[in-house]
């Protein structure tokens, strides 16, 4: 089954008309995902791969009331409005791939989210797939993955497809993967996923990227050590060789007072019990021996 998207997952483009937006409507279309409708304001009436494109999303929700799933592709500058109006009309699985969002307006976002019971993922996120159902709900080349029982989350989209494609190779399988995104403020974060991981039948073991800043890989492993482990689990943590107090990557990788290092988060993970990797080969030989 997954978690977060499946077969039931109806989906919404906003921004569809756009570059990024067309190209990867078709991507996932033809990943089987089914997306029935797309929203740009002033080009409503047109197709876009045969999707029809609304003014609206109350209007694309009139005509398509199935519709549970938005994935944004809308300008940083317009994003947030968007990312409002699939909230106000009850959408509740929201990925954002749009980069550069100031972070006081995603603090609103994230926060009126979670009022709303609502799941955000991102933003500057490749997305959500599940090779189980082939649904893709983002950006990722999509023939990398294959059907299996590991589930991904992730901070990096390239680590992402580099690990989910060596494990392909090797027989091993996805139920789900899933970037949360690199910047400092998002949606899902470690803790939240890994416990959906445990929750979910299909996904059997679990594999953690982190990189350097921020805290979220040491609140993983303050979560796991005070409630366990309760499948096999590896992490890999991106930037063990980067300088120190140099910024790398995204905007999310900023240390600081010597919270957020690569030494920092594998310390903490190892202390909790996690198997670390140190090279993204060492997450195939681990799951070979253990699955």
């Amino acid at each position: 089954m997954g978690i977060i998207v499946d077969r039931s997952t109806r989906v919404l483009v906003q921004g569809i008309t756009g570059r990024e937006g067309s190209f990867h409507t078709k991507a996932m279309l033809d990943y089987g995902t089914q997306i029935v409708a797309g929203v740009t304001p002033g080009k409503g009436g047109t197709r876009v791969h045969g999707v029809l494109v609304y003014n609206s999303v109350e209007e694309a929700l009139e005509r398509n009331p199935e519709i549970n799933t938005s994935i944004i592709f809308v300008p940083a500058r317009y994003a947030p409005d968007a990312i409002y109006e699939a909230l106000d009309s009850s959408i509740r699985n929201i990925v954002i791939i749009t980069e550069h969002i100031p972070l006081h307006e995603m603090l609103r976002i994230v926060n009126y989210a979670k009022i709303l019971g609502a799941t955000i993922i991102g933003p500057n996120t490749p997305g959500i797939i599940n090779p189980i159902d082939r649904v893709k709900v983002g950006i990722m080349p999509s023939r990398v993955f294959r059907k299996g029982n590991i589930g991904i989350v992730s901070r990096s989209g390239t680590l992402t497809y580099e690990i989910a494609y060596a494990l392909s190779l090797s027989g091993l399988g996805q139920s789900t993967c899933l970037g949360i995104g690199g910047d400092p403020i998002v949606g899902l974060d470690f803790i939240e996923v890994v416990k959906m991981f445990f929750e979910d039948e299909d996904t059997k073991a679990i594999v953690v990227i982190g990189e350097i800043g921020g805290d979220m890989e040491e609140r993983l492993a303050d979560y796991l050590k005070k409630h366990g482990i309760e499948k096999p689990m590896v992490a890999f943590i991106a930037g063990r060789t980067a300088p120190p107090g140099k910024r790398m990557g995204h905007a999310g990788a900023i240390i600081s007072m010597g919270i957020g290092t690569a030494e920092s988060k594998i310390n903490a993970l190892e202390d909790a019990g996690v198997v670390v990797a140190v090279t993204p080969t060492d997450v195939v030989k681990y799951f070979k021996k253990h699955l």
